[in-house]
């Protein structure tokens, strides 16, 4: 068949069996990648499958086939994802958000009603958690801090595209910049992985910065770190909130207990594996 000829029908069908061999969910990215080329909602194609593609969108879906097929996250590929029904632009040097990093939206939220709440997201990469948090609470004030001056800028630049005016990005290793502000809510989802973990060399991972996703003492130091040094900058009962591996649970609580952090529990994600764990601090004398 000659190539100018082909449809959205066409290709569908040469990119889902192309990524079949690597891919749990071949078809969708397939459509992600064609959406995008075309512009178009996934509505589109399916109701204009015979459309045929010009030699300039072949030649671009081609190079989205060419990337997925070498195992590139469909989100570096297009340079955006959803993440609580927000569309955040992403980039190489930040990790790419998860839907198991919701859990940790959602028991903020249910965790702290105070409505002027002062929060502190550390190691914020794309602004994920704290974008969904100003879009649903704009009466807070929200401070969020990466090490690595790239995700600072990607961060500011998903904020400046949605209009969110109560959240300020800047650069400091944890809590190195932050000063002796004092805040009812800090939260994080630090590198967590075990620097000999296969899963480092798998899927999306593979492609991931890690720096943002390997730690020390088997994915555990900057846990410990967080949860140590976090009571110096916590109201009294404020909230500790992390993110953490689904193994990690029971070692995270029993650091958060050595540290004097009350009402201590974990929640579980939406694949039932024990995901974010919450203390809260004392009361100040």
């Amino acid at each position: 068949m000659n190539s100018a000829a082909f449809t959205v029908s066409d290709y569908l069908k040469l990119a889902t069996n192309t990524f079949s061999v690597n891919s749990e969910s071949a078809r969708l990215d397939a459509e992600v990648l064609l959406c995008e080329v075309l512009g178009r909602s996934r509505a589109f194609i399916y109701t204009y499958d015979d459309y045929c593609l010009s030699e300039a969108e072949q030649a671009l879906f081609s190079l989205y086939v060419q990337r997925r097929a070498l195992g590139e996250p469909i989100a570096y590929i297009i340079e955006k994802r959803e993440f609580w029904s927000l569309m955040l632009n992403v980039g190489p040097e930040t990790l790419i958000p998860r839907p198991e990093t919701e859990t940790l939206v959602s028991l903020v939220l249910e965790l702290c009603t105070r409505p002027d709440a002062r929060l502190l997201d550390l190691g914020t990469g794309t602004g994920a958690i704290a974008l969904a948090l100003a879009s649903e609470k704009p009466e807070w004030c929200i401070q969020a801090v990466d090490r690595v001056q790239a995700a600072v800028a990607l961060a500011e630049r998903n904020r400046a595209s949605l209009g969110f005016d109560n959240v300020s990005f800047f650069l400091s290793h944890w809590f190195d910049q932050i000063g002796p502000d004092l805040f009812d809510i800090i939260v994080s989802n630090p590198p967590y992985i075990d620097a000999e973990d296969t899963h480092l060399f798998q899927g999306d991972v593979a492609f991931e910065p890690e720096t943002a996703l390997v730690a020390a003492e088997s994915g555990l130091a900057d846990l410990f770190y967080i949860i140590n040094t976090a009571v110096d900058y916590l109201e009294s009962r404020g909230w500790l909130i992390v993110e953490h591996g689904f193994e990690q649970g029971a070692a995270v609580r029993q650091h958060f207990a050595l540290h004097d952090y009350v009402e201590i529990h974990t929640v579980l994600d939406l694949s039932q594996n024990e995901r974010v764990t919450a203390g809260r601090r004392a009361t100040r004398l």
